[in-house]
């Protein structure tokens, strides 16, 4: 039978709102979706010692809040 950890439902609950986020055509949900992922990602990737995963997540979520700052100026103008 299969066997895992619960930090490992983290993990694939990172990866499904990833991909979730990839679907998306409004990109200020794209960039919330995806940094609750990747926010996951670091979670877990902290929690197996996958450090590159983590420190890739985190400076994604960095560009993320950036994209999202810009955005969100854009509809501001409008």
């Amino acid at each position: 039978m299969f066997s895992f950890e619960p930090i490992e439902l983290v993990g694939y609950g990172a990866s499904i709102l990833i991909a979730i986020s990839l679907t998306m055509t409004d990109m200020y949900k794209l960039r919330i979706i995806n940094s609750v992922g990747c926010l996951m990602f670091v979670i877990y990737g902290l929690n197996v010692g996958a450090y590159p995963v983590a420190l890739a997540n985190a400076i994604i979520i960095i560009i993320n809040i950036y994209n999202v700052y810009k955005l969100r100026g854009m509809n501001e103008k409008s």
